[in-house]
């Protein structure tokens, strides 16, 4: 146990590590001033160079792969020594005290959160709503953008959890930390359109629910839309971090049933075979339309805030800078390795369940209502047309499916707008924070919420509220990617996490599709195709 400058007491487990200390700590307490914070970093960071050199994470998605040093077998042998079992969490060849206590299931599960949490929310009403479009219209000729979103989406948002990851601080932060004062201003243009468009996103949400809630028999549409809103706003206020992510984990199983919608739907699986080899594609205007949707919906510029905020808020709930994130240089080497490892798993994890469900509702879709040619243009529509042809079960279970995932989607629209804006103007912000510490982030987070409820009630148009967001966030899921992928490149805020060759192929990749796609859908739209 070492002592700072002031009266506050810190378990630093770097001591422990190197045999400054062998007394079993009974607590771990987060320093209550800066001071405080400052001498818990200083004491770790001495801890680590008498310890050697911070050995880099050896993935070929950062640049730490590139320039690692060979790991010494001897540090790992001596990496937990002195360590207290509650604490040791052991090395990479050998499980410590707490990995020994846990089942691989359970350890795969416990590194779950934001990564699984935003691919999850990909899947809201709106993007339900667009996969049934595509099912419904073109059959399965819309299946290869299942495995083609795969590896952009995994790319691009395991660059926005690295990027937290290094330098603890979100996106928001970073741009204001990179770029000069006049790029910040247009930047903050784009993310105020970005929140006007999440606003008008879960807007059509809420009405998602309200008319699912409808469809399953349980009171008008727009009284549950208005219910469903008043009480994520509360939820919001009152609940804690910890408790909200364990919500939004549980909300993510709603999406479950879209995979169970794909037993009552009669699917032709050589059929979906040439659908996912493209072998059924075409070349239309209306169809290259449907595919930036799709698109749009797959790797949308709220996912980049978001994945990065709720990563800096869940490593700011660790007990050891107080309510700082810890970078990873903070950390010693077999822990940011573990960071990094676990990180990528939570959003590889994330991004698989994504494209699972939009396989899953593209098929069905295509099985049932495709094969009748019945178009749709919203998730209810999607849902009533499903009874007749798949059973009322199946019916039941995509209403079911939507009014989980708009739970899930709704507030996190509006937190990451907030997010990303307060970050931006060098604000608090984070729903670790109360009320009192992030007055401008709840304040934008109360107005998108209640604007959007508003709107939810008195609008008749779900479908235009979902086409005016899709165009704008179009235009802004460019311009973001590029600042992201300059961010990530950058030696001087990302250090040895910078990205390396494949990262920086994958996200440019990404980049120059979307902006394509993005050019291309404000064509079609103001041309009409």
């Amino acid at each position: 146990m070492v002592e700072g400058p002031t009266t506050d007491v810190v378990v630093l487990r770097v001591s422990l590590i190197h045999g400054a200390s062998t007394a079993r700590p009974s607590r771990v307490e987060r320093p209550q001033s800066t001071a405080g914070r400052n001498a818990t970093r200083t004491q770790r960071v001495l801890g680590r160079a008498a310890a050697g050199p911070l050995q880099p994470n050896l993935c070929s998605f950062s640049a730490a792969a590139q320039d690692a040093a060979p790991v010494s077998s001897d540090t790992e042998e001596t990496a937990t020594q002195g360590v207290a079992p509650e604490l040791d969490r052991g090395t990479d060849r050998e499980p410590g005290h707490i990995d020994q206590r846990r089942s691989p299931i359970a350890r795969f599960f416990g590194v779950l959160g934001p990564g699984l949490v935003t691919g999850a929310a990909d899947d809201d009403p709106s993007g339900v709503a667009t996969y049934a479009q595509a099912g419904a219209t073109y059959g399965m000729g819309m299946l290869w953008t299942v495995p083609v979103s795969l590896p952009l989406m995994m790319g691009v948002q395991e660059i926005c959890d690295r990027m937290a990851l290094a330098t603890g601080d979100s996106l928001g932060k970073l741009i204001r930390r990179r770029f000069p004062r006049a790029v910040v201003a247009v930047l903050g243009v784009l993310v105020v359109a970005l929140i006007a468009a999440n606003c008008l996103n879960l807007a059509a949400d809420l009405m998602a629910i309200g008319q699912g809630m409808q469809l399953l028999h349980a009171g008008p549409a727009p009284v549950w839309s208005a219910v469903a809103g008043i009480a994520i706003v509360v939820a919001l206020l009152a609940g804690s971090f910890q408790a909200i992510g364990r919500i939004f984990k549980w909300l993510c199983l709603f999406l479950l049933v879209y995979v169970a919608v794909l037993f009552f739907a009669h699917v032709s699986w050589a059929d979906v075979g040439r659908g996912l080899l493209g072998l059924q594609a075409r070349l239309s205007p209306a169809y290259l339309g449907l595919v930036v949707g799709v698109l749009g919906t797959s790797i949308s510029p709220y996912m980049f805030f978001w994945q990065s905020a709720q990563r800096v808020e869940e490593l700011r709930a660790e007990p050891l800078e107080g309510d700082l994130a810890p970078p990873l240089k903070d950390r010693s080497r077999t822990e940011a390795r573990r960071r990094l490892r676990n990180g990528r798993v939570d959003v590889f994890t994330g991004m698989a369940f994504s494209v699972l469900i939009m396989f899953a509702i593209m098929a069905a879709t295509a099985a049932t209502l495709g094969a009748h040619h019945r178009t749709v243009s919203s998730a209810a529509e999607a849902a009533r047309a499903l009874e007749p042809i798949a059973g009322s079960y199946a019916g039941i279970l995509f209403a079911a499916g939507f009014i989980g995932s708009g739970v899930l989607a709704v507030p996190i629209l509006a937190a990451s707008g907030a997010a990303g804006l307060s970050g931006l103007l060098g604000k608090e912000w984070g729903l670790d924070r109360s009320p009192r510490k992030a007055p401008v982030f709840y304040a934008l987070l109360g107005v998108g919420l209640i604007a959007g409820t508003v709107l939810s009630v008195i609008g008749t148009d779900p479908i235009g509220l979902l086409v005016l967001s899709a165009i704008v966030n179009g235009i802004a899921a460019g311009p973001f990617l590029i600042v992201m992928m300059l961010i990530s490149r950058d030696r001087a805020i990302m250090g040895r996490y910078r990205n390396g060759r494949l990262a920086a192929a994958v996200g440019w990749t990404t980049t120059v599709i979307m902006c394509a796609a993005g050019g291309y859908g404000i064509w079609y739209t103001i041309t009409g195709g």
